[in-house]
């Protein structure tokens, strides 16, 4: 049997923005991604590719279209399922009951959720987890409003033209894509992006001639090119970000805003190949030429 497990928004997010030559979205194992809110909700608006759940009777179905058991990433959203405490109780053994005292200890409903309920049908035809996102979609589509849609059908050649945003790296501080991501006007208003580190040779449209908000590595997109040299100022300009963003009362994680905090998320990424970082959502963030596969 698979494991049921929380997913969060932001790991949500670098899954629908995995990439190799194309989307991943457009790998039929890749991805399964349910809602099993009402109809009407569905319909009103959900998040890109998710499949509605319907109901006969009391008992949920199952789609006749998707083979689980060879599906990398099942994932399954209500409106808020949020409480990881409410999580572990129903998927732990059913052999005690506790009592009403005990159930009210948090102050919290320990009744199983839609979502809950679902996962627990799923885990039993597939051998991998069954990810069930917290917060579901009202937090989900709080965080990335641009994932919204109505739209139901997805043709491939539509999969195949999905431009996938920058993965997130510190969930609303850093991201990190590719040069064509930093310069795309969309993506910087989507993700609320306010400076740059263009590690590459090329400049970017974006912050030109104001050196608060862009940090320019002149660095050949090449396996031999070392950024380890330029690791201190980074992580200074990066740290010198979230404090500006923490002043202007913009959500900001407080071990990132520590430069001396820094040096551990970047020693990892040195080996990658080079191009453009950019910083997003009133912090931080990373692009380069090859996105991270998770």
């Amino acid at each position: 049997m698979a494991d049921l497990v929380f997913c969060e928004p932001t790991e949500l997010y670098n899954i629908l923005n995995q990439v190799t030559k194309l989307s991943r979205l457009t790998e039929p194992n890749y991805l399964c991604l349910f809602d099993v809110r009402s109809k009407w909700e569905y319909d009103e608006s959900h998040v890109i590719t998710a499949l509605h759940v319907k109901k006969k009777g009391n008992e949920y179905l199952i789609p006749e279209s998707v083979d689980l058991e060879c599906v990398k990433y099942c994932v399954v959203y209500d409106n808020n399922t949020s409480s990881m405490e409410m999580f572990v109780k129903d998927a732990a053994s059913n052999e005690e009951e506790d009592d009403e005292d005990n159930c009210n200890e948090h102050g919290q409903d320990l009744v199983c959720g839609a979502a809950v309920e679902y996962g627990r049908i799923l885990i039993q035809l597939t051998h991998h987890p069954v990810y069930i996102l917290r917060g579901g979609y009202e937090r989900f589509s709080g965080l990335y409003h641009f994932f919204r849609t109505q739209r139901i059908i997805w043709m491939p050649q539509e999969l195949d033209a999905f431009q996938p945003y920058p993965i997130e790296i510190i969930p609303g501080k850093i991201f990190v894509g590719d040069f064509s991501q930093a310069c795309n006007p969309k993506v910087q208003k989507d993700l609320r992006i306010n400076a740059h580190v263009n590690v590459s040779m090329e400049t970017s449209p974006f912050f030109v001639d104001d050196p608060d908000r862009l940090l320019h590595i002149q660095i050949e997109d090449s396996s031999e090119s070392k950024i380890l040299p330029f690791l201190r100022y980074l992580c200074h300009f990066i740290g010198y970000q979230s404090q500006l963003c923490s002043c202007g009362g913009l959500p900001h994680a407080q071990e990132s805003g520590d430069p001396e905090g820094l040096p551990g998320v970047f020693q990892e990424k040195t080996t990658w190949s080079h191009r453009n970082c950019s910083a997003g959502k009133g912090s931080e963030g990373v692009h380069r030429n090859n996105l991270p596969s998770f």
